[in-house]
This record gives C-alpha cells, sequence and structure tokens, in this order.
C-alpha cells in the first residue's frame, strides 16, 4: 500500500529533479550547509549555557559570601538551587518537549535563563537569589534535555556526531569562561586591597559578583533569538501528522534523496508500531526496542557520573591546595584544567563520526582509570602517614558544646604532640588538619586547612553545620537520625586527622594526573555521553526517557557531591579516587560488550538494531 507520505515525497523529489539544474542543486547543497552551521551555531550557545549554569557560581561564591551577609547554611542552598531546578524541570522536559515541540521549549529554556540573571545581579536578599539561581537551573535542565534531543532528530546521521560535540564543546567553553572571568576578579580584588580601605573593598566585592552574573546575559540572549528561526524537528512533525512540514524540516539540512530515505523510514517504524502517521503508538514499552537501550542509556549516564567528573571539577582547587600547590597556583591549575578540558573537546569532535562511539567511549574510560589510579596512588603515598588527633581535639571542646581551633605551625605541633607522633615527615609549619564530628545522629566535616596559609580562617564547630534546621532536612541527611535528641547532645570529635602537605612537584604531578582524566574524559565520554542518550533512546520514548535518564545522572551527581568532602576528610583524597576508578571500570565493561557502534546510522536504523536482536534489518526502498 503507498501511503500519503510516500506520495508527498515522491511528487517533491519529482519535481526537484526535473527542474534542478547543476547550479540549482549546488545552491541546494550550499543552503544545507548554511543552516547545518547554523544549527550548529544555536546548539552550542545552549551548551555554552548550560556550562554557565555549571560554572559560574564558583568564581561569583567568594564575593557573594563576603557581602550578602547570608549565614553557610543560606549560601550551600544559593549554591544548590541550580542543581534542584535542574532536576525538577528534567523530570518535565520530555514532557514538556513532546506537548509543545522542540523549538520552543528551546526558547522556553533560553528565556528563563534570560530572566534569571537580572534577578540574581540586582538582588538584595536571600529570597531573589534563591529564586534567580533556581530558574537557571531550570533553565539547564531544559537545556540539558532538548537541545541534544533536537539536533539528534534534526541532524543527519553523517552530521549528527559533529552537531552534540560542538554542544559539549560549547559547554566546555561556559566552564572556561567562568574559570578566566573568576581569576580576572580575583586580581582585581586583590589590587583594590592593596590600595584601598575595607569600605571600598567591600563595595568592590558586591560589584563583582554581580558583574560576573551580568556577563553571562547575552549568550542567553543570542540562544533566544537563534531558536527562534530553525525549524521544528522532523521526527516530532511526523509524529503529530505533519508530513508536510516534516518534509520541509528534512530539505532544510538533507538533499531530497535523504530526505525522502529518511521520511520513508520514519514511516516504516509507525506501521511496524500498529500506527499510521500522526496516530498513537499502541506497541507496548515492554518490548526489547525500548527496554534494553533505555537501560543501557540510564547505566551510561550513571556511570559516566560516577567517575567523579562533576566533584572533581567543582573541588579542583581544593583537590590542588591539598596535593601541595599554593593558593594561586591551585587556581591557575583549575584554569589549565579547564583549557585541556575545552581543547580536548576539540579532538573528540574531530574524531566521533569519524572513528566512531564505541572507540572514543573505550579509549576515554580506559584513560579516566588510569589517572584515577595514579592520582589515587600519589595521594596514599602522603597519606599513610597521616595521625589521628581526635583526644587532643575533643579537649579544645568549649562547655557550650563548640569549637574554635586556628591551626597555624604551633598548634599544629602541639597537635601532633599530644597525638604521641614522634616522626619527622609530617613538619608543623607545612601541615594539614581535618575534623569529622557529630552532634547526636548526625555527622560533619570539615575542610581542610594549611598551617602554612596565614589567610585561613580558624576552623568552628558549631550545633547549626550539623543538625539540620527542620525535618525535611534531617530526612535527607539521615532518615533515621533523632533530629530532637541532636538539638542537645553534647559536640563529639569523631576524628581529627592530621597530615603532610607535600611539596609543590607532588601537587604539580597530581595535577598532571588529573589532566590525563581531563583529556580523556573529554575526548571520549564528554563527546560520546550526549550522543548515547539521544541516539539510543527509540522515538516513541526519546525525550521522556533522557528526562529520567538525566534524572538519574543528576541524583548520582548530587550524591557525589553532597558525600565528597566528608568522605576525603573521614578516608582521605586517595579513597574517593579509587572509588571513581572502580565505576570507571564497570563502564568500560559496559561499552566494550554491550554498546553498539551507531556510526552513521539513521536514528531508525538505530531501533531496527535494537528490534531485531543485532540483526542486519534490510534497507529503505
Amino acid at each position: 500500500m503507498l501511503l500519503w507520505a510516500d506520495i508527498v515525497i515522491s511528487d517533491s523529489i519529482s519535481m526537484m529533479k526535473t527542474t534542478a539544474s547543476p547550479i540549482g542543486a549546488s545552491a541546494i547543497d550550499g543552503a544545507n550547509r548554511s543552516y547545518n552551521r547554523f544549527l550548529l551555531l544555536v546548539a552550542g550557545l545552549g551548551g555554552l549555557l548550560y556550562g554557565v549554569d555549571v560554572g559560574i557560581i564558583g568564581g561569583a561564591l567568594p564575593y557573594l559570601e563576603a557581602t550578602s551577609r547570608l549565614n553557610a547554611g543560606q549560601l550551600s542552598i544559593i549554591v544548590a538551587a541550580v542543581l534542584l531546578g535542574s532536576v525538577i524541570s528534567t523530570l518535565f522536559a520530555g514532557l514538556l518537549a513532546d506537548w509543545m515541540g522542540r523549538k520552543p521549549l528551546m526558547v522556553l529554556s533560553g528565556l528563563t535563563f534570560v530572566l534569571s540573571i537580572p534577578m540574581i545581579a540586582l538582588a538584595h536578599g536571600y529570597g531573589p537569589l534563591f529564586f534567580g539561581r533556581l530558574l537557571q537551573g531550570i533553565s539547564g535542565g531544559l537545556i540539558g534535555v532538548v537541545v541534544p534531543l533536537y539536533l539528534a532528530e534534526c541532524l543527519s546521521a553523517s552530521h549528527r556526531g559533529k552537531g552534540t560535540g560542538v554542544f559539549q564543546w560549547l559547554l566546555t567553553l561556559g566552564i572556561v569562561s567562568a574559570a578566566v572571568i573568576g581569576i580576572y576578579y580575583s586580581y582585581r580584588v586583590e589590587a583594590v586591597a592593596r590600595s584601598a580601605d575595607a569600605a571600598a573593598v567591600f563595595t568592590f566585592k558586591d560589584q563583582a559578583w554581580r558583574r560576573i552574573f551580568w556577563v553571562s546575559l547575552p549568550p542567553g540572549v543570542l540562544f533566544v533569538l537563534g531558536s527562534l528561526f530553525v525549524a521544528e524537528s522532523p521526527r516530532w512533525l511526523f509524529l503529530r501528522g505533519k508530513q508536510d512540514r516534516a518534509l520541509a524540516s528534512l530539505l532544510r539540512s538533507r538533499s531530497p534523496q535523504q530526505a525522502e530515505i529518511e521520511l520513508k523510514e520514519m514511516d516504516q517504524i509507525a506501521v511496524a508500531a500498529n500506527a499510521g502517521p500522526g496516530r498513537a503508538v499502541k506497541d507496548s514499552l515492554l518490548r526489547r526496542k525500548y527496554v534494553i537501550p533505555f537501560l543501557l542509556a540510564c547505566v551510561i549516564l550513571f556511570c559516566n557520573t560516577a567517575t567523579g567528573i562533576n566533584s572533581i571539577i567543582g573541588y579542583n582547587t581544593s583537590i590542588l591546595l591539598q596535593s601541595g600547590l599554593s593558593d594561586l597556583h591551585a587556581h591557575w591549575g583549575y584554569v589549565v584544567f579547564t583549557f585541556v578540558n575545552f581543547l580536548m573537546t576539540i579532538g573528540g569532535m574531530s574524531l566521533v563520526d569519524r572513528k566512531g562511539r564505541k572507540f572514543l567511549f573505550i579509549l576515554g574510560t580506559s584513560g579516566i582509570v588510569i589517572s584515577l589510579v595514579f592520582v589515587g596512588l600519589l595521594f596514599l603515598s602522603t597519606e599513610k602517614m597521616n595521625r589521628d588527633c581526635q583526644g587532643a581535639v575533643q579537649a579544645m571542646v568549649e562547655p557550650d558544646q563548640t569549637l574554635t581551633l586556628p591551626f597555624h605551625p604551633a598548634e599544629a605541633k602541639q597537635l601532633l604532640s599530644a597525638a604521641g607522633y614522634q616522626g619527622t615527615e609530617i613538619e608543623s609549619d607545612r601541615a594539614s588538619l581535618a575534623v569529622i564530628y557529630s552532634y547526636g545522629d548526625f555527622t560533619a566535616a570539615t575542610s581542610f586547612v594549611r598551617s602554612d596559609d596565614p589567610s585561613a580562617a580558624p576552623i568552628r564547630i558549631t550545633r547549626e553545620s550539623a543538625v539540620p534546621a527542620n525535618k525535611v532536612e534531617a530526612f535527607f541527611k539521615n532518615p533515621f537520625g533523632n533530629l530532637d535528641a541532636a538539638r542537645t547532645a553534647p559536640l563529639r570529635i569523631e576524628r581529627a586527622v592530621v597530615g603532610r602537605v607535600p611539596n609543590a612537584s607532588h601537587g604539580w604531578l597530581v595535577a598532571i594526573g588529573l589532566y590525563l582524566f581531563m583529556s580523556s574524559f573529554a575526548i571520549g565520554p564528554g563527546v560520546c555521553v550526549w550522543l548515547a542518550l539521544s541516539e539510543l533512546m527509540p522515538t516513541r520514548i526519546r525525550s521522556n526517557g533522557m528526562s529520567i535518564a538525566l534524572v538519574i545522572n543528576q541524583m548520582v551527581s548530587t550524591t557525589l557531591a553532597g558525600i565528597f568532602l566528608p568522605f576525603v576528610s573521614k578516608y582521605g583524597y586517595s579513597s574517593i579516587f579509587f572509588l571513581f576508578a572502580g565505576f570507571t571500570v564497570i563502564y568500560l565493561t559496559v561499552v566494550t560488550f554491550f554498546l553498539p557502534e551507531t556510526k552513521g546510522k539513521t536514528l531508525e536504523e538505530i531501533e531496527q538494531y535494537f528490534e531485531t536482536g543485532g540483526k542486519k534489518a534490510e534497507p529503505v526502498r
């Protein structure tokens, strides 16, 4: 039976063939290339916004903390509000993409980001800051789903890898930009501090964090404008019964012959699922072509975050400080780290459509395992010398069950002596301290402080820093904890770890290991994971499946970010790096033995692969 879609295509293609001259064909190819470049530009701006969402708070937070008069709990919520907004919007992004279309959702996500910037930059108080950051997170969650989804459905098989690579590439540029802006303002603040009084420094810091947010506004405006001029996804249009518009959308980025083939493939998939164009699909979601790729995408997204990428980016400066670098070198080390990410993503973009997704996944995860083990061994070589000074620190607890502990060389020497340490490996003028403590059932940990940092604030432990403010927060921190008892329980020092701060050469070795980690991630999983997410999902479940998989990804990211500092305070940096390496071994195993190569295949061919259990499907005629 000849379907209406075939008639539309055949008539359109016949007219093109009979009327097109070689010059006309060349003009069509040129228009296709120009439109594909425009699509890549718009997608890249979406990636840039996503990267800014991730990185912008890092540069602004020190000045926000110094001038906003918010307490530690409020600042933590301001930082976490982006993640909260992202989780909320990711849950509904798939439903919204199906209901309103891919293009309108891209416009909405950009407008949400644009609205968030003045709300934050003009804020005076906790409420506007929170809602502004929440809007930023909502925008990021929508962008993270809809842009890769849109690219997968709009670009041809030969350009799909490059398109998603551009999204990841400019995402890394957003993180680089945030790091560079942050270090620029750190130099500016230092210069003002040398030549002005305290009031002038306070005013400049207040202006600094606002300017950092204002700088991120122009890319948001450009993304909104670009999204207004792209075509709707042809596959979304086809599923809504708009075959003529689907064909027109395909012809903007493909040759007439390729457009004919892909529209016929869409029609065959619809017929195989007992549905015509624009009619509801009746087949079961439990079929292998839905379940297997969905589970595979979820596992890949879980393992991708479990490599520790977000934690290593977020805590990079702290890691480098603890490895032995000075404060300035650690900040510059982070800038180099973001540039490595940016440059190696270019390499991944150039290889993804030539070497294939699976090759880059295996190459990248192998490098990640090697680099994580290397960095873990470097930290283990110094952490095995650590000494627990719990008893001495417990004796310093005040009667009101608080503790204020300045950590300088004399204090370090006293703590080591009280712990009976007689060795020479830990020098009191170059030592670090982290304290793990609890009030009743609720445990917390301080960050590491160094005795060679004269500007470091004393360690301050109060009940508010460990005990949740309400029962909802208490449930998420410890569902079995007794909140009422913790509000009156005494302060107990669980561990007080004094360790050796390595020399600068050790710190640069750690930095090199982290650069190898970032290079491996950027060239492999960094580029390919967005492709895996959008390519593996069949059309019927793509939008909602991507939302669920990304929520899993963000939950893992949230968990790892939440446990990172307490974990390293208690068990050391070496343990967290070995944990990340273990997850990456699972990642390597999955992509090696279970992930099919999708290079050069249309989305319908990939769907047919899972339907047939890996057997080659009949070509579309």
